[in-house]
């Protein structure tokens, strides 16, 4: 994670008592863990706010940046010029997309909790990029307008919207935006919701720059699998208390589409398994250009090409781009 965000988050709960804290984060966990979406927003007051940064700024700001590194490798020449981050909350995909592209740009975040907003301002006054941004109260969903903007994301928020204001932010976000990137949980119905909204971009007039290396239809059957990725979460000791573990790290899960009107070059296959090593070759479970799902086996004959299936990971771009012909 970003060292200055890590930096405001233990400066934010510094005091607290974390037996408060940790009751806060139990009600949050069966809010966001819950099949009903709310017009209502879920973060109330700051205590609320600061137990849910501790509980989620991290592994949302680790799932984001995962997926805007894909999609910037798609598109390695550009970078945005205006930033709109939706249902933003407290912020973590605005230090995700600094961290992605440094620099200073027009920034705004929108999100129906006002608590959420004050205490995203103030953890992003530790950001030199994200000292001028605008954090604004809107209600996510249908009625929501956003001016012309380079990137729209919206992480971890269709959840909390019921079908019809899912609809409408996404359409609302591809007349606004030129690049939606979209990040839901990395469950199936995470992913059923990034397979919505990833229709509604194409039928709009994008294309999926990441993680599939097509805008064809998903090759995955519904109900028999689902396609999602792993982002390494390292935890400070706070974090461990805050959440109750006892290990450095955790594996956040995370489904997610980026779509643009760019002209960006997707991946040439994406690995949507974790690599299976085994004695002189590697399996890699690919989502190919041609709207498929493939196995390959890469063994030690293959030279190098092998040495780089032994480092690939979970949802990384293949081949890598070094071994590309």
């Amino acid at each position: 994670m970003n060292d200055p965000l890590r930096t405001a988050l233990a400066e934010l709960l510094d005091g607290l008592p974390p037996r408060a804290v940790g009751a806060a984060v139990e009600r949050l966990i069966a809010n966001y863990r819950g099949a009903t979406p709310t017009d209502a927003p879920i973060l109330r007051d700051r205590a609320d706010v600061a137990a849910y940064a501790a509980y989620r700024m991290p592994a949302t700001f680790e799932a984001v940046a995962g997926a805007l590194a894909a999609f910037a490798a798609t598109v390695p020449d550009w970078a945005p010029a205006s930033h709109t981050d939706i249902g933003g909350g407290t912020g973590a995909a605005t230090w995700a997309v600094a961290d992605t592209w440094p620099g200073t740009r027009p920034v705004t975040v929108l999100d129906w909790a006002e608590p959420a907003l004050a205490l995203g301002r103030e953890i992003a006054a530790a950001h030199p990029d994200l000292t001028a941004a605008r954090w604004q109260r809107a209600r996510i969903g249908t009625g929501l307008t956003l001016d012309d903007t380079d990137l729209v994301t919206v992480s971890y928020v269709l959840n909390e919207l019921a079908e019809a204001d899912r609809a409408a932010l996404v359409d609302t976000a591809a007349r606004a935006a030129r690049t939606v990137v979209i990040v839901e949980a990395g469950t199936p119905a995470g992913y059923a919701r990034v397979i919505e909204a990833r229709d509604r971009l194409i039928a709009a007039g994008f294309r999926v720059a990441a993680p599939c290396p097509h805008s064809a239809a998903c090759p995955i059957e519904p109900g028999r699998d689902w396609c999602h990725f792993s982002a390494r979460v390292g935890r400070s000791s706070l974090h461990r208390q805050v959440k109750g573990g006892s290990l450095a790290y955790e594996d956040e899960k995370f489904s997610y589409v980026a779509a643009t009107r760019l002209p960006a070059h997707p991946a040439p296959s994406r690995v949507v398994r974790r690599p299976q090593i085994r004695k002189g070759q590697v399996l890699l479970d690919l989502c190919e250009p041609d709207g498929r799902l493939s196995r390959t086996t890469v063994t030690k004959r293959h030279g190098d090409l092998y040495k780089a299936a032994r480092d690939a990971d979970w949802g990384d771009a293949w081949p890598p781009a070094d071994q590309r012909a």
